[in-house]
């Protein structure tokens, strides 16, 4: 005796695989290395420094390690700029770095370096940690661009030959 029942069409195969990406997505634990990440981005051993802000924009910041004989990785003289969050120095929106995440101070923007690089530029802010968040235009491949929160402040600092030191 032949068995009536049929296939199912592909548009059924995938409802029913998402349904099961759902349900596994809801039901199942997620385990998270929470310490082995923050270490990976922080590149060692991570501090917390809250900033203040509401929850969405309340986000860790890191330093550098505690080891206080940390040498830089490169040490390299370039272009130094400033930019502020508005509109005609930036994109549609001007307070979320090309990174993802909201403006802060301490951001600075560069072509040459990969997110999360932490540099210092120490003839102009001492040891103060910048972190590479955001990008410029294609045409700035070998220059830093810090964040600053007023244009005023940005102009302040003009365009400046230092060196920085890569972590």
């Amino acid at each position: 005796m032949k068995s009536h029942l049929r296939k199912p069409k592909i548009a059924e195969k995938f409802l029913i695989l998402a349904i099961l990406a759902l349900l596994f997505e809801w039901f199942l634990p997620h385990i998270v290395f929470a310490q082995e990440q923050i270490e990976l981005y922080a590149q060692g051993p991570a501090k917390f420094i809250l900033i203040s802000g509401t929850d969405e924009n309340t986000r860790p910041a890191y330093s550098l390690p505690e080891n206080e004989n940390k040498k830089p990785k490169i040490i390299k003289y370039t272009t130094i700029t400033a930019y502020s969050s508005t509109v005609d120095q930036c994109d549609s929106t001007p307070f979320i770095t090309a990174n993802g995440t909201f403006v802060h101070d301490g951001v600075v923007a560069a072509n040459f370096l990969p997110f999360g690089t932490k540099i210092k530029i120490p003839e102009l802010f001492g040891d103060k940690v910048f972190s590479v968040e955001d990008r410029m235009n294609e045409k700035y491949h070998y220059r830093v661009d810090i964040w600053m929160t007023t244009r005023e402040l940005a102009k302040q600092l003009g365009v400046k030959y230092v060196k920085i030191e890569v972590y």
